[in-house]
């Protein structure tokens, strides 16, 4: 597809030119994003509400006000995250001097989700222009209206060469995984992911895989049971469970597994009401197919509430289910959508070898009041992240590193850790003419001894 081409040539020409090594480019240019976002926030929460049904007040928490805050806390810190630092000098190069220089990758492509189309186009689109990088977004073809408005604001108030967003079907990004890119990050499945990983290793390209998994929440005893349920049940049935760090399975503790249950359904009831189809703050289902495989989900289930859906509103009811194990189906992919499998068990010990027998999660999730206990489980298993007594808040923090590990991704951005993602840091080592040493050359022997000394 030629015009791809040309927007990655005239991306490579701009960025060649060397306005965005700039830093006070990189801040004007976050403001113009800030202030594209303030003068069009209605349009996008519209756009968000046709694609995926979401309230003003979810979309603009979990969408809109993040992406601003993300930009906020950038503005405040680029110009010292980009800064050159000085490092410390083995004492046998000196009087030579050391120093990591920050540079930009190049030409980064993000390739962004349907389930939080705008913020997970936008929030690494704020990394990578931070860090100094053009950039192209690919935006999914499922979320219609959020890429319409993407591309309708990068195209409104941004040069092509530094910003531009192309739509289209798998097709289109397929022939953006044929162009030669400085950076790739990508968001998605891990069957999407691998094909992303084998087109950039064609280029030897680098690339962020933020991916999913089966991100189990344990519920012991001794947690605070009512609390608990409501924040499980407000983790899970978020986006209607279209959230890739949801808890996707519920493993309680066998003693109190009825109460936890009763109050997650308390919980749905005071969230959405009696009948959640009717509520104006639960979201709908993407499209059709997702809510076809869903229900094909909950087949050999034991319903306990919920499962009623209709395929012509795209509703799915907040729906918990038992009577599956390990090897259901509901079990063996990401649910990706409001349904919550409940499983007992006796000892922690059995979750711990449950979760490590399992391939590795982009989130877990332990609800105790024990911290022995919790530092067990946090040490003894593998996972991207997570939260001790909550769900999804540490996806909401500049702070701690967001991304997973194995099955569920590789690399981590928001914050510093999203300018690192789209940074190079290029080592740099200044000498003097004034001193040269002369063990450093031919012949060697000669100072064999003072070698050891130096090097033991």
């Amino acid at each position: 597809m030629s015009h791809i081409d040309g927007i990655v040539s005239a991306q490579r020409a701009f960025f060649n030119a060397g306005k965005t090594r700039d830093v006070d480019f990189r801040i004007r240019q976050l403001g113009i994003l800030r202030r594209a976002l303030k003068e069009n926030e209605k349009q996008i929460l519209d756009a968000l509400y046709a694609d995926l049904g979401k309230s003003d007040y979810e979309a603009y928490m979990t969408e809109v006000g993040i992406v601003l805050e993300d930009i906020r806390y950038y503005l405040k810190k680029i110009r010292r995250w980009a800064r050159p630092r000085r490092v410390r000098t083995p004492y046998y190069h000196l009087p030579a001097s050391s120093w990591i220089y920050p540079e930009p990758y190049g030409v980064a492509l993000i390739i962004a989700p349907w389930n939080y189309p705008f913020q997970l186009a936008v929030a690494p689109l704020v990394a990578a222009v931070s860090a100094g990088n053009c950039a192209v977004i690919k935006p999914s073809e499922f979320s219609v209206s959020t890429s319409q408005v993407l591309a309708d604001l990068a195209r409104r108030y941004f040069d092509p060469a530094f910003i531009g967003v192309v739509t289209g079907d798998v097709a289109v990004s397929k022939a953006l995984l044929a162009e030669k890119f400085d950076k790739i990050f990508f968001t998605g499945s891990p069957g999407v992911g691998r094909i992303v990983m084998g087109a950039a290793a064609r280029h030897l390209t680098p690339v962020t895989l933020e991916l999913g998994g089966k991100s189990p929440c344990i519920v012991e005893k001794d947690a605070d049971i009512p609390l608990s349920a409501k924040r499980i049940a407000s983790g899970k049935f978020i986006n209607a469970g279209q959230t890739c760090i949801a808890p996707d399975y519920l493993l309680v503790q066998r003693s109190v597994r009825d109460s936890l249950v009763d109050e997650i359904q308390g919980h749905i009831r005071k969230f959405f009401g009696e009948n959640p189809a009717e509520s104006k703050v639960y979201p709908r289902i993407i499209n059709k197919n997702h809510l076809e495989r869903l229900s094909g989900l909950v087949e050999g289930a034991t319903l306990i509430c919920g499962g009623d859906h209709d395929p012509e509103t795209l509703y799915f009811a907040p729906t918990l289910v038992e009577g599956t194990d390990l090897s259901h189906p509901i079990m063996q992919e990401e649910i990706f959508g409001p349904i919550l499998p409940v499983l007992t068990y006796d000892t922690i010990t059995e979750v711990i070898d449950m979760v490590n027998s399992r391939p590795k999660p982009l989130a877990l999730y332990l609800f105790t009041g024990d911290a022995g206990k919790a530092k067990a489980v946090m040490n003894k298993t593998a996972f991207g992240g997570g939260c001790v007594n909550d769900t999804l808040i540490h996806f909401a923090t500049p702070h701690l590193p967001f991304g997973g590990v194995g099955n569920s991704g590789m690399g981590s951005y928001h914050g510093k850790f999203g300018f690192d993602t789209f940074t190079h840091y290029k080592g740099i080592m200044k000498n003097t003419f004034h001193v040269d040493l002369p063990f450093r050359y031919p012949p060697f022997f000669k100072y064999i001894n003072l070698l050891k000394k130096v090097l033991r």
